[in-house]
């Protein structure tokens, strides 16, 4: 049986054994007062009705149709006992009281029928002995119209109750699984578009960076940083090839092991060793022993990286100055160039370099990037990470 539907035959059949257990309660109680006086005539009819009580608690608790069907005959056995030659029935009080038993506790049971809606028809072959017997109990009384219209009406209303119930459990749980495939679909897509982002700021930061610098035949860099960074890539590439999920680890570097904070001073000093290299002179200025989570402290070098690395390309100067701050709750990185500069309009904001490497990558660590730069004023980049 499907989970859904094990939830909902649950559902339906505790809501049939508190029903029971109130209607046949407050049914005991209406005889009992009634023959305050006297209940031995009544009392085997109270003890079984005692016992119906104990059969609903009992259908709460299992899973079989055995306690429903056990609880419905012992309840046809105590209107049954109501019509004992020594019970007696003539009084309105024990009328009600047995009327209320026949109408609203043993309709009770309908519940556990609505868990299978293919055995709902059994509610009329089960209704017409109730009826008989308590007909037959309350004859005396001359209240059978009174008798017959309450079972009617409890019955039905019960009958209808169960079957709206058991089908609005159903929409419920098929709702909630189709949400819950939607909810599947849109995590995969979000984690599909995630890791196709990854990739491709990855590929600019790695693989399309020495591809162009091979393109510009290597102007401006020692031969042996270009291989080193060309094997670098290689192994990168090699990883991505068997499955493997590279992690930043410093700007071109990527491995498989990840930490849960780093020191930014000592990967500052290989960042500015690497640009050194490639013909870009780094001035650090500020702070340098600061300690970033793992993923903030990768965001933030790779993002510094690239504007570095924009530098060298774009500012047509050979030096950079980069300045660390921090507060309380933010560490900052100011990366100033004097180089050519650019108007802020005519540069298109969603190029791979700047969305991807820089601006995604801090926003996606709950960061911010300001940019400014003018023709012939050079550019100044602002990144600020969380602590």
């Amino acid at each position: 049986m499907p989970r859904t539907e094990r939830e909902r035959h649950k559902l339906l059949t505790r809501t049939a054994r508190n029903l029971g257990l109130l209607f046949a309660g407050s049914s005991f109680v209406t005889v009992v007062v009634a023959n305050v006086a006297d209940l031995g005539p009544v009392a085997p009819a109270l003890a079984l009705m005692l016992l119906t009580g104990f059969g609903f608690y009992l259908v709460g608790s299992t899973r079989t149709p055995v306690m429903p069907i056990a609880t419905y005959v012992i309840s046809l056995a105590t209107l049954a006992a109501f019509s004992l030659p020594g019970a007696g029935v003539s009084d309105t009080a024990t009328t009600n009281g047995i009327t209320l038993f026949a109408s609203t506790a043993i309709p009770s049971l309908i519940a556990t029928l609505a868990a299978h809606p293919r055995f709902l028809w059994l509610v009329i072959p089960a209704y017409v002995p109730v009826l008989v017997l308590v007909i037959a109990a309350t004859w005396s009384t001359g209240r059978g119209a009174f008798v017959i219209a309450s079972v009617l009406v409890g019955w039905t209303a019960l009958f209808v109750a169960a079957s709206w119930l058991s089908a609005s459990l159903r929409r419920a749980f098929l709702g909630m699984a189709r949400l819950g495939r939607a909810h599947a679909v849109e995590r995969q897509s979000s984690e599909l578009e995630a890791q196709r982002r990854h990739g491709a700021r990855l590929l600019h930061d790695t693989v399309l960076a020495t591809l162009t610098l091979l393109a510009h035949s290597g102007i401006g860099v020692q031969p042996e940083a270009l291989r080193n960074q060309a094997a670098e890539d290689a192994r990168l590439l090699r990883q991505l090839r068997l499955g493997g999920t590279p992690m930043p680890r410093s700007s071109g570097g990527y491995t498989l092991e990840r930490v849960e904070t780093g020191d930014l001073g000592h990967t500052l000093e290989s960042v500015k060793q690497r640009f050194g290299r490639m013909g870009l002179q780094v001035a650090w200025h500020g702070s340098g022993q600061i300690l970033l989570q793992s993923h903030v402290l990768d965001a933030f070098l790779l993002s510094l990286s690239e504007c570095l690395e924009n530098v060298r390309r774009h500012a047509e100067v050979g030096s950079a100055d980069v300045t660390i701050t921090e507060d309380d709750t933010t560490v900052r990185a100011m990366v100033t160039d004097a180089g050519v500069g650019f108007d802020l309009d005519a540069v298109d904001l969603e190029r791979l370099g700047l969305a991807e490497s820089v601006i995604a990558r801090i926003r996606d660590v709950g960061g911010k990037v300001r940019l400014f730069s003018s023709p012939g004023s050079g550019t100044t980049v602002v990144l600020e990470v969380p602590k």
